[in-house]
């Protein structure tokens, strides 16, 4: 045997000594971990913050691969929920607990003698359930290490390989932090003999499972942190929303085909308006089981013991209909079991953790109570329980009261999704985002609230809906109407004293004479300057360092962004680079599901530098957005920046800059100014205070923009109308934010070198279609968003626009031909494959470009949110013009 392989052979027998398959090696495997775990008892508040954060980016990170694998693994549940899941388990848990001091004095009154120190508890024996195998994993180690503890995982043997997966991701980046490196680890190979080992030896358990784990946490006579079953009941009040508690129901039921422990297992309609509700659920696409098929699916609900059938769990509503030789549309949603018992003998009153829902009809609130009351003591004892009522009455109140009062659930969720809502912090924002929900003592239970940092007593608490606050951020000054350059840029010297400036521009506008007019104001006042015009279309990291460090050595007081996007793009991330040469760009570049909440803090602006943005195109809007796009010039990936530090100061919207633009960049630039408007107007995030501008933006692109590309700069008013309409948009999506559209032509342009506006629009009215289904697969998550309602704003859009038809279809289907009118106007072919892109190269890069689209920083705040499958499609139909 030669020396490699030696060496190769003592690698493989370290590597097999390290798998801990028996109790010998797990024994020795802990006692690292405590001496680990001692180490790290003596660290500072600031040395586990920056390991807590470096964590939960490497997590965030990770957020698709890890569900990918989930779903593989475990053959349960839906990608697209998981990585929402994995990406509230890093956002969330970092957003909640970023500022909270976890070491040390944590509260101190001398004046009464008091002190509060905090301690880490030890070694934490962390049991994670096959539902929830990457993001139980993601938040109990997040919240080891923010507590300074150590935690050992015993994954559930059909999902051991991807909770190990997102353990190990957590470990490496804690370690290359600072932490200790046997502060995380597993049993690699589960067995009932290890786990039991592991809580028996362990300083405390943090156990979700089910109830026959949860006991034996409890019984491993060590502290134990568990969560009991859950069997949320909703009751839909006669003075209810109908249309909101519908959708917020199918909203949660469908999340992750109904995996989550708190999801509704259970409706309860008042008789008054039990019809009403059911035709509602029936034109969502939920299922309604003729007495024949209820019987068939009872027999399959329960196991001979009474759990629940591990064959359904996290399965589509057709393939558990399947299951019991029932035949549904594919499409379908939820299957609804009309019952009457209550009972414990009833299949249908279990939890069930799967899209299987019953539905019981009360004679009035009060029997509606009381069915909820029974349901919850027959397996749902502490966990959640909802209420879908008008709150703004007296009766209203009342009600909640009576309902509050009764219900022994440790979550009572008004007008809320239990799924997303129990969880916390997304449609409630003092309730602790957590993924594990404590029961109590009504659920055996150590605690009653959502598992975190610290737990002190057993809480009930109540939380009603709230929506947020909303915004509109804009430039400290925006100046419009031609020849208003000159005029806004005396402000720089008469009214800042500015001194030095620094003119970010490409080569064609410094070459042929369109920085001139800003030199010669600045000559005239006296203010020095000098200008970087490297930029190229799609501007690349190098082309931002070069400029930055330029930047750097002249010491600018005042940039000037002058160009299209590119440029303004450029100078942006050359400003940040200038003003905090210290920021780490793959940072910057961190996706957000909520731009309050996300994992980092952009640095604060305009400290070093005035930012002054002038657009010589129609198009992008950027002078007025917080937005940037470079290029990464070694992998090729385009990185969309978004911080609200990015805004520029001042806004300079002058069509002078604007008369020659050429046909085809009036053409792309102007389709996309189409594209924010629209999007814009029927996001998640729109608002009365973005809604006029994106309307009146999205108008005058269908009056003005034919006429700029047929005319050019012998129509001047149209050019200044484009310009107007840009700037418009511009600020209506910096606000409300973008969807799909954008997501999908973000991957057009990064994989087959389209023009933006030109991706946009070859997309536009198939995701328009796309978004206005009326029973969509799921709608976007944002507490303004009450149920599924782009097709009443598109055509709210179109008839502002002066569009008309007998009836709102009518209307709908002369925007979509009056879109593509538009669309040939300006010379904007019928598909992507007449644009010279093979099919063999689109169909190669699809999943790639499908994956990295869904995962795209506008999909968020789209009003449908999407399954890859199809946003697959809607590519696959722009590709033939279908």
């Amino acid at each position: 045997m030669d020396r490699k392989e030696r060496q190769e052979r003592n690698t493989q027998e370290t590597e097999m000594a390290m798998v801990i398959d028996n109790v010998e090696k797990l024994r020795e495997k802990m006692d690292r971990m405590q001496k680990a775990q001692r180490k790290f008892a003596s660290y500072t508040q600031e040395q586990v913050d920056r390991i807590f954060y470096e964590a939960a980016m490497a997590a965030n990170h990770q957020r698709v691969p890890l569900a990918k694998m989930a779903v593989a693994e475990t053959g349960m549940g839906v990608v697209e929920d998981k990585v929402i899941k994995n990406h509230y388990a890093a956002e969330y848990i970092y957003n909640k607990y970023r500022n909270e001091k976890t070491c040390g004095v944590l509260e101190e009154d001398k004046a009464f003698g008091y002190k509060r120190i905090a301690e880490p508890i030890g070694l934490i024996a962390a049991v994670i359930p096959t539902t929830n195998p990457t993001s139980t994993a993601i938040f109990k180690t997040l919240i080891a290490l923010k507590t300074r503890n150590a935690i050992i995982i015993s994954p559930h043997p059909r999902a051991k390989e991807c909770t190990i997966a997102a353990a190990k991701i957590v470990l490496e980046a804690a370690v290359k932090a600072g932490a200790p490196e046997e502060i995380i680890g597993w049993i690699d190979v589960p067995s009932l003999e290890l786990t039991n080992e592991v809580m028996k030896e362990a300083d405390i358990i943090l156990a979700t499972g089910g109830p026959g784990m949860v006991k034996a946490a409890y019984s491993s006579g060590k502290p134990a942190l568990g969560v009991g079953p859950g069997n949320t009941p909703a009751i839909i009040d006669d003075t209810a929303d109908i249309l909101m508690a519908v959708n917020s129901v199918i909203h949660s039921k469908t999340f992750d085909n109904g995996m989550i422990c708190a999801s509704e297992q259970s409706v309860i309609v008042l008789e008054k308006i039990y019809k009403e509700v059911r035709a509602e659920f029936r034109r969502r696409k939920c299922y309604f089981l003729n007495r024949e098929e209820t019987e068939r699916l009872r027999g399959i609900i329960l196991t001979e013991a009474g759990t629940v059938n591990a064959k359904i769990v996290g399965q589509p509503a057709s393939v558990i209909a399947g299951m019991a030789g029932i035949d549904v549309p594919s499409d379908t949603k939820i299957l609804i079991g009309e019952v009457d018992s209550v009972d414990v003998t009833e299949p249908f009153a279990h939890e069930k953790l799967s899209p299987v829902l019953a539905m019981y009809k009360a004679k009035d609130f009060d029997d509606a109570v009381a069915k909820a009351e029974r349901l919850v003591a027959d397996g749902g004892y502490g966990h959640t329980s909802v209420l879908y009522v008008n709150t703004a009455t007296e009766d209203g109140k009342k009600k909640m009261e009576k309902h509050q009062a009764v219900m022994k659930t440790c979550r009572i969720l008004v007008n809320t999704p239990s799924s997303q809502g129990g969880i916390g912090d997304i449609y409630n924002f003092r309730l602790t985002p957590s993924l594990t929900l404590g029961c109590g003592s009504w659920g055996g239970n150590s605690v009653s609230e959502n598992v975190g940092v610290r737990q002190l007593i057993n809480i009930k608490t109540v939380a009603e809906r709230r929506e947020n606050m909303l915004w509109l951020r804009t430039p400290e000054k925006i100046y419009f109407k031609r020849g208003c350059m000159p005029v806004a840029l005396d402000e720089l010297g008469t009214v800042m004293n500015k001194k030095r400036a620094f003119i970010v521009t490409d080569t064609f506008l410094y070459k042929n004479g369109y920085t001139k007019p800003i030199t010669d104001k600045l000559d005239e006042m006296g203010i020095v300057y000098t200008c970087f015009y490297d930029v190229e279309p799609d501007p690349k990291l190098k082309c931002a360092k070069a400029g930055a460090e330029l930047m750097r050595s002249f010491e600018p007081d005042t940039i000037i962004a002058l160009g299209g996007g590119s440029a303004m793009d450029a100078a942006k991330i050359m400003w940040v680079m200038y003003e905090h040469p210290e920021v780490d760009f793959m940072d910057m570049a961190m996706d957000f599901m909520d731009i309050r909440k996300r994992v980092y803090t952009f640095p604060r602006m305009g400290e070093k530098a005035y930012f002054v943005a002038i657009p010589t195109s129609a198009g992008t809007g950027s002078e007025v957005t917080p937005f940037a796009i470079i290029t990464d010039e070694k992998t090729g990936k385009k990185w969309p920046l978004a911080d609200y530090q990015l805004l520029p100061n001042m806004a300079i919207v002058d069509a002078d800059n604007m008369m020659n633009m050429p046909k085809g960049l009036t053409s792309a630039s102007g389709i996309d100014v189409m594209t924010h408007a629209l999007e814009a107007y029927v996001s998640v995030m729109a608002s009365d205070y973005t809604d006029g501008l994106a309307l009146k933006a999205i108008k005058n692109v269908f009056t003005y923009l034919p006429r700029a590309y047929e005319y050019g700069a012998a129509d001047a008013e149209a050019r200044e109308k484009m310009a107007d309409a840009s700037c418009m948009a511009g600020l209506a999506f910096a606000n409300a934010f973008l969807g799909v559209n954008h997501s999908l032509a973000h991957k057009l342009g990064a994989f087959h070198h389209l023009p933006h506006g030109v991706a946009n629009a070859l997309v536009l009215t198939y995701v328009i279609r796309y978004n206005s289904e009326e029973a969509p697969a799921k709608m976007g998550t944002f507490p303004q968003y009450k149920y599924p309602h782009a097709f009443e704003r598109y055509v709210e859009a179109a008839r502002f626009a002066g569009i008309t038809g007998k009836d709102d279809h009518e209307v709908f289907e002369n925007f979509i031909k009056a879109l593509e009118d538009l669309k040939e106007k300006i010379g904007i072919k019928k598909s992507i494959k007449d644009y010279g892109i093979s099919e063999e190269d689109f169909m190669a890069t699809l999943d790639e470009m499908v994956e990295q689209a869904f995962d795209d920083q506008c999909t968020g705040a789209n009003p449908r949110y999407p399954l890859m499958s199809e946003l697959k499609e809607i590519y696959l139909k722009a590709y033939y013009g279908k």
